[in-house]
């Protein structure tokens, strides 16, 4: 069943936040002990990336439980708008407790310089960190791969331009995480072999840009979906065809898709019906049509009204032709 499928993606999201939460949660204890015995500016600077991390996935696990309530009277087209809303939390989450933390302790370590020591510890924490944060990436990676080959797109495709911005998210923030560790690593080792605090200061100064950077893609991302993100032209060809495969259904004139909410649609389309209907024939096999595709896991809603006879229809035949459904 459709609802079936829909519910089994929003508990895999699900599972796949609660991974990363108890594993940045588990990270972030040990890289604050770590940051406290060594003194190392880029321990500092990721026990702060993995505490933003931890609070973000609460974020997360809001944006998705609230934007699976199904519409009611007064949202008409669902919740899942709220997706977005705590998502676009998350992101503002990572930019000011793990970016501007970040670039700020390595600027004053580069100013106010302080000595560092237990650098085994370091190793330690951060190897650890390394898998805790590779299992919760393996599992993002794989939900995002799956995602990618149902929809025949490319997994990092699959991640930019998805309508999950909860995968989005998990799955960035853990790839920035293992990065940076790789970073944090190179700035110890080199504090420990050189004797300057210099290379870990820098260190955790390109911890933060990194997070910085994705922060502003996630919020960008976010902010698209707000404010009526269009879909592709897969999306858009693929719906067309569950129109035009109705038997109700001769033509179609016209198609607006907009995502109300992680893999759902709000419809409208002009069709002509099969035949010659008298208006109250006519009317019931809009509402027909309409509340089939509704059956469909991707429709929140689908509004149908008669195209006029002097509307061309839509073609799948080239990008040039006027009624080119990609335009």
């Amino acid at each position: 069943m459709p609802e079936t499928k829909n519910r089994k993606e929003s508990s895999s999201t699900l599972l796949t936040v609660v991974i990363a939460f108890v594993a940045n949660i588990l990270v972030a204890g040990a890289k604050s002990v770590a940051a406290v015995l060594t003194g190392s500016a880029s321990m500092t600077a990721e026990a702060a990336h993995s505490w933003a991390d931890t609070g973000n996935q609460v974020f997360l696990f809001f944006a998705e439980r609230r934007s699976a309530r199904p519409r009611d009277k007064n949202h008409p087209m669902g919740y899942g708008r709220e997706a977005y809303v705590w998502s676009m939390f998350a992101a503002f989450g990572l930019f000011t407790a793990g970016a501007v933390v970040s670039i700020m302790h390595g600027i004053q370590q580069i100013i106010e310089p302080e000595p560092a020591a237990d650098f085994a510890v370091a190793y330690w924490v951060l190897a650890a960190a390394f898998v805790f944060e590779g299992i919760s990436f393996v599992q993002a990676f794989r939900q995002t791969r799956k995602a990618a080959r149902e929809l025949e797109r490319h997994t990092l495709e699959q991640v930019l331009i998805s309508s999950d911005p909860t995968l989005r998210a998990v799955f960035a923030e853990d790839a920035a995480a293992l990065f940076g560790l790789v970073v944090a690593f190179a700035g110890v080792f080199l504090h420990q072999v050189t004797g300057s605090p210099l290379p870990d200061a820098v260190g955790s100064i390109v911890v933060g840009v990194l997070l910085a950077v994705v922060a502003v893609v996630l919020i960008d991302r976010n902010r698209r979906f707000l404010v009526g993100q269009g879909v592709t032209p897969d999306i858009e060809r693929s719906m067309a065809r569950r129109v035009l495969e109705h038997p109700d259904v001769a033509r179609l004139t016209y198609l607006h898709l907009e995502f109300v909410g992680p893999r759902k649609l709000y419809v409208v389309a002009a069709v002509d019906l099969q035949g010659d209907h008298p208006e109250h024939e006519a009317a019931v096999a809009l509402r027909r049509v309409e509340r089939e595709l509704e059956d469909h896991e991707t429709v929140e809603e689908a509004v149908l009204t008669l195209a006029t006879p002097d509307e061309v229809a839509l073609s799948f035949d080239s990008p040039e032709s006027p009624g080119h459904i990609g335009r």
